[in-house]
């Protein structure tokens, strides 16, 4: 499927250079999570059949609210990953599938792993075997993480950088994003990979670091809570505003020059921890305050995270357009309204 791209501004804010939708009938699993409702949304919005496959597991981060306001234009499918039955079913007639489903944490993968391979693993082999029995002309995209690369080797990190992950969750995600390219190549099936890192903005978990360190320090920002740093946080981030990382799912969707490719779609600075943490508590509210490395984690701290985008950027012509402050001011304009439905 060639890109067709749209000439207006979309009324919800997302760019214009993205393809157009229209008649297309896409599935997007883990779509009430975070990631997942701010495509979804998008996906409407440029004229897409959207179906949502999610189990709301509070571990993976899915929350009716993130649909609300556009819930009733959405199929909405309440179901597991790893109900291969189901997922067949939601497979078989779709165009796109955006696999953004995932045990996210990296701490509990390291309690659970067991749990986190049957999401991370054997819930991707399920779409994958779903699009080759049933569908082989459906493109599939895939989310991949950049803790995948586990501690960098080489600066800044790109596609081909080698892979160490340090948590169990990481090496899972490493092993998905193998599955699926491995199901392009063999079957010539149509798909990508696009890894993101350290995102952030609406409709995100805000309730637990387990969804992202970022996230987490906005929550207790904007409930006025000191946001605990480990260590100097010295440590470089690479982050993402969420509307940039949908602009890059679809235009990768959109894309045929994009299949058996992966991607890192990221921003373009790097950020400390404490810098990050620092222009939230100055933005949003709460203090800012320093402790000691609890063993757990820093047996799965990575270091710095220099990542590079140029490939996505000369492939897809994809750049982001929302840096950290004016990402963290939208960020904060969709939650003040709506926490009692995030700090549950």
């Amino acid at each position: 499927m060639a890109a067709n791209s749209t000439d207006v501004i979309e009324p919800g804010g997302f760019r214009a250079d993205l393809p157009d939708l229209t008649g297309r009938r896409v599935l997007i699993t883990g779509g009430l999570g975070f990631i997942g409702s701010n495509l979804a949304r998008a996906c409407l919005e440029h004229g897409a059949d959207v179906t949502v496959y999610d189990c709301l597991d509070p571990r993976a981060g899915g929350n009716m609210q993130n649909v609300d306001g556009f819930r009733d234009d959405l199929r909405i499918q309440l179901n597991d990953l790893r109900n291969s039955e189901a997922v067949f079913a939601a497979v078989v007639d779709q165009d796109l599938v955006f696999n953004c489903a995932a045990y996210t944490s990296h701490p509990n993968s390291m309690k659970e792993p067991l749990i986190d391979i049957d999401v991370n693993c054997k819930g991707t082999i399920n779409v994958l075997e779903a699009a080759r029995r049933f569908n082989q002309d459906a493109k599939i995209v895939h989310i991949g993480t950049s803790t995948q690369i586990g501690r960098m080797q080489s600066s800044p990190i790109d596609e081909s950088h080698p892979e160490f992950p340090v948590d169990i969750y990481s090496a899972n995600k490493a092993a998905s994003e193998n599955y699926v390219l491995i199901y392009g190549h063999a079957y010539g099936m149509s798909t990508t990979v696009v890894r993101f890192a350290n995102v952030f903005g609406p409709r995100s978990n805000i309730s637990s670091p387990d969804f992202g360190f970022m996230n987490f320090f906005i929550g207790l920002a904007l409930q006025e809570k000191p946001i605990t740093v480990f260590g100097d946080g010295a440590q470089l981030r690479t982050v993402s505003y969420v509307e940039d990382c949908v602009a890059a799912l679809l235009l990768a969707a959109g894309s045929d020059s994009a299949n058996g490719e992966v991607f890192f779609a990221v921003g373009d600075r790097q950020h400390s921890v404490v810098e990050i943490a620092t222009q939230i508590t100055e933005n949003i509210g709460g203090d800012l305050r320093s402790v000691e490395w609890p063993k757990d984690r820093e047996v799965i701290e990575i270091g710095d995270a220099v990542i590079s985008n140029a490939k996505i950027r000369d492939k897809l012509g994809w750049a982001p357009q929302v840096e950290l402050a004016a990402g963290l001011v939208k960020t904060v304009e969709y939650f003040r309204p709506r926490l009692e439905h995030y700090l549950r």
